[in-house]
């Protein structure tokens, strides 16, 4: 295909995975007061001394409930995303290769579901935790704005989610020969550094969060590893 046949094939997956989107976000709308209890569960069952969400503007209660139903939305078009993604690239693979689309979406779902699910059981309940006591040890009440609180929610949320892609894609890059464990075991000291970065880049700018993304990134590189031997193994039978 030509460059400019890439760029339309591009597109047309791109609007594909926007109108998933959208019809996604038709329906989370509908249950955005829901959703909204869901996520801010974690921080309101703290109990801290004086704890309080609040709005200062007019219209942020509406502009909330797009946000939560935006932030569903995206979770809901996340298989149809990963689809349009293997579609995409699929045209470049062979044969062997492109049958390992329904694996590398479920696979992909899951884990992707299964990141933001550690997010928000362990790492809110920890972080939200360790950033209340802050506040009592000041002596200061917390009046947490609802939407810096869901922009912070939502940006840990995805991170999460996109790091657990992590063994998918050591998988996948084995399966076609990209990568081996070996590999991955001798660029260890440069993977630590590199996911310490990118917990830096994903997480919002502070510590706790860096170190709460980075630690579960380290057990997952130890995973991708192990999947990796597996799956070359497998290509050797």
């Amino acid at each position: 295909m030509p460059f400019t046949a890439h760029l339309e094939e591009l597109r047309s997956r791109l609007i594909r995975s926007a109108l998933a989107i959208v019809a996604a976000f038709s329906l989370s709308f509908t249950f955005a007061d829901q959703i909204f209890a869901i996520l801010t569960a974690p921080l309101l069952r703290l109990q801290a001394p004086g704890l309080s969400l609040i709005g200062t503007g007019v219209p942020e209660a509406f502009f909330t409930k797009i946000k939560v139903a935006l932030i569903a939305a995206l979770f809901l078009a996340f298989p149809v995303i990963l689809w349009e993604s293997w579609q995409f690239v699929a045209p470049g693979l062979y044969e062997h290769e492109k049958r390992y689309a329904r694996g590398f979406v479920l696979f992909g779902t899951l884990l992707f579901l299964l990141g933001a699910y550690f997010c928000y059981a362990v790492v809110f309940e920890m972080g939200y935790a360790f950033f209340l006591k802050r506040y009592n040890a000041l002596g200061v009440r917390p009046a947490i704005r609802i939407g810096e609180y869901l922009s912070f929610s939502a940006q840990l949320l995805l991170a999460f989610g996109l790091i657990f892609e992590l063994p998918v894609a050591a998988y996948f890059f084995t399966r076609i020969g990209v990568l081996n464990h070996r590999f991955l075991i001798h660029q260890f000291r440069y993977g630590v550094l590199l996911l310490f970065l990118l917990a830096a880049i994903l997480t919002p700018p502070d510590i706790i969060s860096q170190i709460l993304l980075a630690v579960p990134l380290l057990v997952l590189y130890g995973v991708s590893i192990l999947v990796a031997y597996l799956a070359r193994q497998k290509n050797q039978f």
